[in-house]
């Protein structure tokens, strides 16, 4: 019984013992619900260690903002770590981000768990850009949501 019982706290305590950066590539990536496949950009001023972190996971098909080419709607999952920064700065960078998702795509977005009202002001935010929040996560590395568009697929008007 003793064996059961320091087995089942093993994951515990290697969850913790992660560097918080780890932490949140990890969430981010369950939040989006990602497959090796799917294309993702990145962004936010942790977008390289955002990058290493999703290729030692086995996630090749990822792309900074710096290098993701003419916006056409070509990327599956925008991850976009968003801490240390103001929801007003978000707002302008999903201004132009918008533009390289796929009306289908995952939008995951990670700030400061200490930001006031900061998940308010983060739905507002993203359902000015047409998001809808699916899901949500908090740790002690901040909060993350998972958002896609309302209406993936606009319907043609009736003639």
């Amino acid at each position: 019984m003793a064996h059961l019982h320091q087995h089942a706290a093993q994951p515990r305590a290697r969850h913790h013992s992660l560097p918080v950066n780890e932490t949140v590539v990890d969430s981010m990536v369950e939040l989006a619900r990602c497959s090796k496949q799917h294309r993702i950009i990145i962004a936010g001023s942790r977008s390289p260690a955002l990058m290493i972190g999703l290729h030692q996971r086995g996630y090749y098909r990822v792309e900074t903002i710096a290098s993701c080419g003419a916006p056409r709607g070509q990327y599956d999952v925008a991850l976009v770590d968003w801490r240390g920064r103001s929801i007003k700065a978000l707002a302008a960078t999903l201004d132009w981000l918008v533009h390289f998702l796929g009306s289908s795509a995952v939008l995951v977005v990670w700030i400061d768990s200490q930001e006031r009202a900061g998940g308010a002001r983060l739905q507002s935010v993203l359902e000015k850009f047409g998001f809808q929040i699916e899901v949500g996560t908090r740790s002690p590395a901040g909060c993350g949501v998972a958002a896609c568009r309302r209406d993936p697929a606009p319907k043609a008007a009736a003639a």
